[in-house]
């Protein structure tokens, strides 16, 4: 069932509501540049289990408004924080894949991981994307500086030569098509303002603040976030537990998503 919740500064966030009647609720934060239905092999199945699984498109992504404004991940928070009261939704765990990983780290510092009993993140972007004079993980500024540039002057194939990194499993042209209509849905803007988003924020305090249990599910072949950035945010965050994937890159959820599914239940049932 899939509804719009308006957020303070009157954007529009499409929300997919998938067994709402069940008490048992996930609710997943996309990766950048998709939106929602990155998550379809997790909506497929791990409803059938009890749960009520809730996806939302971020502002500028899928099917959400698309304001030039509010890609920083504070911003961004606040988009989740309106959802959750929306909802009214509580004790249910959050979980995010790379920038949507980043969007959850940061809602649990910023707004105290309101109405979070655990918390789930895939490949998460944290606590910095790329490296810093002190912080030797993560990818090269200038990689990232590259990919805004392509992204003003010839998004499609940033967008291509990106998916082309993301999966480790091989993928049908089908399949490869399908992953890139869904980038090209967002907004060039919005797109490109993530990635200066990257740049310009970290998330250091925002992960020594989570109190929650949390589950660390990382591919050891990532060439988007490197595998580093989930041992740092397993030392940095306390009671977490990191599960490598080796056989995934940056797409666990589907380059295992078998063995994602049973993690994930595994995780949210007996911790």
């Amino acid at each position: 069932m899939g509804f719009y919740v308006t957020t303070g500064d009157n954007v529009r966030i499409y929300v997919e509501d998938l067994n709402p009647g069940c008490k048992k609720t996930i609710l997943f934060i996309h990766g950048w540049p998709g939106d929602h239905n990155l998550f379809e092999y997790q909506f497929n199945q791990i409803p059938k289990l009890g749960y009520r699984c809730i996806g939302i498109d971020i502002r500028g992504f899928g099917e959400s408004d698309r304001p030039f404004q509010g890609y920083d991940y504070a911003t961004l928070s606040d988009d989740v924080r309106y959802i959750v009261e929306a909802l009214r939704l509580h004790d249910f765990t959050l979980a995010g894949h790379s920038t949507g990983g980043s969007i959850s780290v940061k809602y649990m510092g910023r707004h105290k991981g309101y109405g979070v009993s655990k918390l789930a993140l895939f490949a998460a972007a944290a606590p910095s994307l790329i490296k810093l004079p002190d912080f030797p993980y993560g990818v090269d500024k200038e990689a990232i500086t590259q990919m805004i540039k392509d992204t003003y002057n010839d998004r499609p194939q940033m967008l291509q030569n990106f998916g082309n990194n993301f999966f480790f499993q091989h993928i049908t042209e089908a399949f490869s098509d399908w992953f890139f209509q869904m980038g090209l849905r967002a907004a060039g803007w919005a797109t490109a303002s993530v990635e200066e988003t990257w740049i310009k924020e970290v998330l250091f305090t925002d992960l020594e603040s989570i109190r929650v249990p949390t589950l660390i599910i990382h591919g050891t072949h990532d060439k988007i976030v490197p595998f580093e950035l989930g041992e740092v945010q397993n030392k940095m965050i306390p009671n977490s537990k990191l599960v490598p994937f080796e056989l995934s890159g940056h797409a666990t959820f589907y380059d295992e998503k078998d063995k994602f599914n049973e993690v994930l239940v595994n995780f949210i049932e007996n911790c």
